[in-house]
């Protein structure tokens, strides 16, 4: 074992940016999210979750118990525009193109949004993360409409979003799914990119939570991360040859192989998409050129 390190290079990870915003509306007569439409225009999602809050119990003159309340998800979402499928959505119902009447029945929809994973080596490039939401209500929202000035800019629209969590097998009801394209296999995520923006042959849908974890489920393969070797009376660096396994020096992959070595290096080990560590943690693996 080594001691631990910190912001290595291609380990410092963020996460940026909102896009690929899509609405899905509930068919009333199946309940399913069968169709979506795209979602321009979208600058800003807020997520705040709420709930699990302490509710502690004393007995005994100690603290007999520490309860936690139920989480529910609940956010905001901002936009210069939205489909005109939300309208309903939104508490407005039309009767005639064009002509809309307010206060009406809001109806529940689905949502799925994209924000970007970067690092310090590949940027944003790195990846990104879809997050799929569930059984959505939009509260009624203030709209400031300002005369036009030397500065004009476009009314950005606001709607506070409160969910009702779905069924999932397994484990306890969610209103949220995220998917991180950086840790899971390519392929399940490229069917489930089909499914979520359409294809030519068939329409974009929201699927249950259930369905989605079906993509996935026995694509990740459980891989051991052979570490590299050195020589220190040849200063040479093996690099193994470790199917799921990707070794990289300051940021670059590196190829299978002996390596001359002529100062310290650090290499560090990460799953490839697909592959998944047995041990929770790796250390990076040391060379000390001497």
């Amino acid at each position: 074992m080594t001691a631990l390190t910190w912001d290595a290079v291609g380990t410092r990870k963020y996460e940026t940016g909102v896009d690929h915003g899509v609405l899905y509306r509930v068919n009333e007569t199946t309940g399913e999210y069968d169709t979506g439409y795209a979602w321009n225009g979208l600058t800003t999602v807020t997520e705040s979750p709420s709930g699990a809050e302490s509710n502690k119990t004393y007995a005994d003159n100690i603290l007999y118990l520490n309860l936690i309340s139920l989480e529910l998800f609940g956010g905001t979402v901002e936009a210069y525009t939205y489909p005109e499928q939300f309208a309903e959505c939104d508490g407005s119902a039309q009767p005639e193109p064009g002509l809309s009447v307010g206060q009406q029945p809001r109806k529940p929809f689905g949502l799925c949004y994209r924000t970007l994973v970067g690092n310090d080596v590949s940027g944003t490039e790195l990846g990104y993360k879809l997050h799929l939401v569930y059984n959505c209500l939009a509260a009624p929202s203030e709209k400031a409409y300002a005369s036009i000035n030397d500065q004009p800019e476009g009314i950005n629209f606001s709607w506070e979003i409160s969910t009702t969590p779905v069924p999932v097998t397994g484990y306890k009801p969610t209103a949220t799914l995220v998917i991180d394209s950086t840790l899971v296999d390519a392929d399940a995520l490229a069917a489930l990119s089909d499914i979520l923006y359409g294809t030519v042959g068939s329409d974009p849908r929201l699927p249950m939570p259930d369905e989605v974890l079906a993509l996935f489920a026995g694509t990740i393969t459980t891989v051991f991360p052979t570490p590299p070797t050195y020589d220190n009376g040849t200063h040479t660096l093996t690099i193994p040859t470790t199917t799921g396994v990707i070794y990289s020096i300051n940021g670059v992959d590196q190829v299978a192989g002996d390596q001359a070595v002529t100062a310290d290096e650090v290499v560090h080990m990460r799953p490839a998409a697909g592959y998944v560590f047995t041990q929770p943690s790796v250390d990076d693996f040391f060379v000390n050129f001497s």
